[in-house]
């Protein structure tokens, strides 16, 4: 019974790792999509104003390009950003090791 109580805290301490795995992912990830994403809406709103996409992206990339270095020199706003994932990963790490303290537990 003791094998199979440890398999299912290693199965849910797998789980766990996935699911914040997958958290801090998307979380960075969408620090790279946002400005992606932003240029895709400007060149579409261009679109409807009639400007072409060629001319559309000469004027949405440096827009954005910007708009980014405006949030860059924000005071802290970066720092805070990265702080918050790194505080994600931090906390998902934790809550994984704590699973192996459970896990001894068991096996005692």
């Amino acid at each position: 019974m003791n094998k199979v109580n440890v398999a299912l805290v290693r199965l849910l301490q797998f789980v766990v790792f996935v699911i914040f795995t997958f958290m801090v992912l998307a979380y960075f990830g969408a620090m790279i999509l946002v400005p992606l994403d932003l240029v895709v809406l400007i060149l579409k709103v261009l679109g409807v104003v009639g400007i072409g996409g060629l001319i559309g992206s000469a004027i949405a990339i440096p827009v954005v390009a910007y708009l980014g270095m405006m949030v860059y020199k924000t005071p802290g706003l970066v720092k805070i950003i990265v702080d918050t994932g790194l505080d994600l990963v931090n906390t998902g790490k934790a809550r994984v090791e704590a699973f192996n303290d459970i896990a001894e537990s068991i096996k005692k």
